[in-house]
C-alpha cells in the first residue's frame, strides 16, 4: 500500500473550494505528531491555518513557489526549535513528509512550501514574513508550509523509467545497481 501510495502523490497546487474538514484536519496533525524524531526530541511544532484572508497573505511570503498558496483552503506550518536539537531540519522534514502522504491517502492535494533559506520580496526572509503574519516566537524556525486540499488537477504519476537509477550504487560507489 506504501508503494502505491508514494508512486501516486504529486505535488498539487490547484483546489478545489471546498474547505478541509475537521476530523481530516484532525488525522493530518496527528501523522505530523507521529514523525519518528531523532532521539525522540520532537523539535516540531504546527500552525493550521485555515483562515482564507491569513492564507492569501502567507501566498506572499516569498516571490516564487507558494502563490497557490492562496487558493488553498488550509496550510500547515511546520517549524522547530533549532535550540533543542542538532537535527532539527530532519525532524521537521519527516513531519512536513508525512503531512504529504497522508494528504494524499485521504484523497487530497498537497504541495510543500520551501520557507527556510527562502528571502521575502519586501525584504528580509520569508520565515520572518511567516514568523510575524503567525506570531510564531522567534525560538521557532520556520522549515515549510504544506498547502493542502481537494485537488482541483491530477497528475499522472512518475513513470518507473523517469526514476534516477543511475544514481544508486552497489556495495560502492560507481558501481551500477541493477534493477
Amino acid at each position: 500500500m506504501l508503494m502505491e501510495l508514494l508512486r501516486r502523490r504529486r505535488s498539487i497546487r490547484k483546489y478545489r473550494k471546498s474547505p478541509v474538514d475537521p476530523e481530516t484536519v484532525r488525522l493530518l496533525v496527528e501523522a505530523a505528531l507521529r514523525a519518528p524524531s531523532s532521539r525522540g526530541i520532537n523539535p516540531w511544532e504546527f500552525v493550521v491555518v485555515s483562515d482564507p484572508a491569513v492564507l492569501r497573505i502567507l501566498a506572499d511570503a516569498k516571490p516564487h513557489g507558494g502563490s497557490f498558496l492562496a487558493d488553498a483552503p488550509l496550510a500547515i506550518v511546520v517549524c522547530a526549535e533549532a535550540e533543542r536539537s542538532d537535527v532539527w531540519i530532519e525532524d521537521a522534514s519527516i513531519a512536513t513528509t508525512l503531512i504529504l502522504l497522508a494528504a494524499e491517502s485521504m484523497g487530497l492535494g498537497a504541495c510543500w512550501i520551501q520557507i527556510r533559506n527562502r528571502s521575502h520580496e519586501g525584504g528580509g526572509t520569508a520565515e520572518q514574513f511567516v514568523r510575524s503574519t503567525l506570531g510564531i516566537p522567534d525560538r521557532l524556525s520556520v522549515l515549510s508550509v504544506v498547502a493542502v486540499g481537494p485537488p482541483e488537477e491530477s497528475k499522472p504519476p512518475h513513470p518507473d523509467e523517469d526514476l534516477m537509477y543511475d544514481r544508486v550504487h552497489a556495495e560502492r560507489y560507481g558501481n551500477a545497481r541493477q534493477r
